[in-house]
Formats: C-alpha cells, structure tokens, sequence
C-alpha cells in the first residue's frame, strides 16, 4: 500500500501515539459492557417480562395504538434503534469529517447512551414504553459512537500496527464484559443476602452498565485527540456522502458482492447475539443465573475461537475459515431448535458452539473485507461498512420477533435465522476473492 495515499500517523511522536491508543483501548472497555450485561443478557428476558404484565387478556401491548405479542416486543424495539442509528450516522459522520472535531461528537453520543442505560434503573412495573425508549436511545447512540471510535483507528495506528491496536481493543472489550458478568453474576444470584429482591437486583445490573460506560469513557476522551481534516478531505453532507461511496464502490462490483454476502449472514449473528437470553428464559425455562453463566461462556471462548479461527486462516485461507464458521453457525442454531426445556446443560453446550464461532468469524470478515478496499480510501469505506451493517441488521429481531408473532413459538423463531447463515454461505462462496483484491488495486495474498 502506498503510505503517502493514506492518513498516517508516523509523524506522530510515538509515545505519544502509544498513550492515544491505549486511551483508544478504553473505549472498548468502556461501551462493552451494554452490549453483554444489557442487550445479550438482562434487558431482553427483562423487558419482555415487563411487557407482559402490561399486556392484555391475549398477550398483546398496544405502544401507539399498535397491537404487538408482548414476546416481541424487545426484538421490534432493536430493529427500531437500528433504524434511527442508520439515519444518524451519516449526518454525524459528516459533521465529524467536516470539523475534524470527532472527540466532542464521540462524548456527546457516549454519554448520551451512558445516560440512558443509567435511566433503566427506573425500568419496572409495567413501563415497557419507557425500557422500549431507552433501548432506542442507547442503542442508536452505541451504534453512533462506534462509529467515531472506530474511525479513530487509522489516526492512532500505522498500517502496519492496526491489526494488532484493533485486535487489543477488541480482547479489551470481552475482558471488561466478562468482568461484569461475574460481578452481575454475585449480586443476582445473592440478591436476598444483599437485601434486594430480584427485579430490583436486575434493574441495578442495568444501570450499572450505564454508569461504567460513562466512567471508563473518560480516558479515551481525555487521551484521543483531534485531527483538522484538510479541505479537500471534507464530507458532502449527511446521506450524500454516503450515496457518492456507494457510487463509487460500483465501480468494484466484487467488493459490494463481498459485502452484501457479510451484511447477510452478520444481521443473523448479531440476532444470535441479542436474542439468545429471550430463547433461554422464555422457551428452555432457564433462570438469569444460568444465563450469565452461558454468556460468560461465550465471552471467554469467542477469545480461543477468535485465536483459533485465525490459525485455520492462515492454513487454508480466510474465505474457506468463514465458509466453515458459517457452517458452524446453521448446524449450531440447528441444534439449538431440539434443546430440551429446562436443561442448562445443553445450553451451556449451545453456548459454547457460539463462542468458538462468534469472535473469529467476524474478525476475519473484517480482515477480508480490509484486502478489498481500494488504497487511499479505507475510512471512507468502512464508515459505509459500518452503515450498511446497521442499515440491514433489524432485518433478523425483525423476522424473529414476526415468527414468534405468527407462531407464538420462539424454537420457531430461532430457526427462521438459519436462512440467514445459508444465504450468507452462498453469497460468500460465489464470491471470487483472489480477483477482487487484484480488482480493488491491492497485492493479492499468498493465501486468502
């Protein structure tokens, strides 16, 4: 790759740009934790719960006249933040390429979500309008807020370090959710001996996670720092931009097949991610403790299977590894539809065939996808890799929260993903890899 095409931070003095990304490696720290504690552990189970005890003689919540299976609640409301986060981003992403001024955008947007997790605390009786609200707010300001952080990432590491700054983001992440998890863990299943009952201990695992992402958000913005972007660097406004890297991307017409292959089978992972507590709780009859438990399981083991999956890359190629990781994925949600009620077991099996699949085959996407970008013009095309990822993504809690509409059978509903893991593979393996590096103006690997 030609250096002098991309933004590089070699002028940077180096221990200053050491101190910038371990500030950056907070972050992750920072806002990890909503996304275990809150959107794959507590708010789903929660929130439902909650629904249903405002929901009518036929199961049914009515938010704005609306009459929604309080079971689906939770999942329409995902789809819903994912929809206002695609309509947000670009507007804020422009305003930060225009500005320069990413930092203050990045604290606006972090602690907004902060905030609003924080509110979830107030989440109990029947109030599943406001638990609905702040999902929206938190996860629509999450989504924004990586963005920014994310965007970050060619400023504070030369090409030839980013694998590793964004590989030790990402452990730090994991590492803080499973760190809470335990301490989420303690107090829920020993709430009586700290003199809270159940609901009250769950409502304080969701603000905590608020209070954290707030505190530990401190050091990335004390430590990051902003970079004038040069006048011609600057953004069209808001979808504009947006349109014209799209229009752009056209003309690597085996890029856009790479990637609408991933933003297929990565709307099915990332409803796994968020729906899997309300498929335990709801369908398998598993208490909150056995979940925690079984998150924690998939936290440390998407590490290993991360490491792992990386192996088999370098061995047979990083396309054939996430054909497999998919393969993995139909045969594990497969399963999933037999699990017996009531036997965590088996769900701490399921759990663990998530973990050694999750973590590599999403790193790897990222990777690949990195070979297929043309030089000079990486944050362009992942700042519309990171839309397109959310524009999509409230198609699965879209289709899982219809079936269960339709059926009332979450085993139904868990199923209905496996189409997206299928079409994912197909997509993928249609995909000549090897030509659209060579496409894109990139070096091809020996091995891809």
């Amino acid at each position: 790759m030609d250096t002098d095409t991309v933004r590089s931070p070699a002028a940077d003095d180096s221990a200053g740009r050491r101190r910038e990304q371990r500030g950056w490696y907070f972050y992750d720290w920072a806002c990890s934790v909503y996304s275990t504690t809150v959107v794959t552990v507590f708010l789903g189970p929660y929130l439902t719960t909650v629904a249903e005890a405002a929901a009518d003689a036929d199961g049914f919540v009515h938010p704005l006249g609306v009459p929604v299976r309080a079971g689906s609640f939770f999942a329409y409301a995902v789809s819903l933040s994912v929809v206002v986060a695609v309509l947000v981003m670009p507007l804020v992403g422009a305003a930060a390429d225009r500005t320069g001024r990413k930092k203050p955008l990045l604290a606006a947007a972090a602690y907004t979500g902060a905030a609003a997790t924080a509110g979830m605390f107030f989440l109990d009786g029947d109030r599943y309008l406001l638990g609905g609200l702040l999902l929206v707010v938190a996860n629509a300001a999450q989504s924004v807020a990586m963005m920014l952080y994310n965007s970050y990432l060619p400023q504070i590491a030369p090409p030839e370090e980013r694998d590793a700054v964004s590989s030790r983001g990402w452990a730090f992440g994991y590492a803080a959710g499973a760190l809470v998890l335990v301490a989420n863990l303690v107090l829920y299943t020993g709430h009586d001996s700290f003199g809270v009952s159940e609901g009250m201990a769950v409502r304080i695992c969701l603000a905590s996670a608020g209070l954290w992402w707030g505190a530990f958000a401190l050091i990335p913005l004390r430590r990051l720092r902003d970079r004038r972007t040069p006048a011609r660097e600057a953004a069209l406004p808001g979808f504009r931009q947006l349109a014209a890297t799209v229009r752009d991307m056209r003309r690597h017409p085996l890029t856009l097949a790479f990637l609408l292959a991933y933003l297929v089978y990565n709307d099915g992972i990332q409803t796994v991610i968020s729906q899997a507590s309300v498929y335990g709780s709801k369908e398998l009859g598993l208490g909150q403790s056995t979940l925690i438990v079984a998150v924690l399981l998939v936290q440390v083991l998407a590490v290993a299977g991360a490491l792992l999956l990386g192996r088999l890359a370098r061995r047979y190629g990083a396309k054939r590894t996430i054909l497999g990781s998919l393969v993995a994925w139909t045969l594990t949600l497969a399963a999933g539809y037999f699990l017996p009620a009531g036997a965590p077991v088996w769900f701490f099996v399921l759990a663990a065939g998530i973990g050694l699949v999750l973590g590599g085959s999403q790193a790897l996407s990222r990777s690949l996808f990195s070979h297929l970008v043309p030089p000079g013009k990486e944050a362009e095309y992942f700042s519309a890799y990171e839309i397109s990822d959310r524009a999509l993504s409230w198609l699965g809690p879209l289709l899982f929260g219809l079936t269960y509409q339709l059926t009332g059978s979450y085993r139904d509903a868990i199923l209905s993903l496996v189409g997206f893991f299928v079409l994912g593979f197909v997509l993928l393996a249609r995909v000549p890899v090897r030509r659209a590096i060579a496409d894109a103006g990139n070096p091809v690997p020996q091995r891809i």
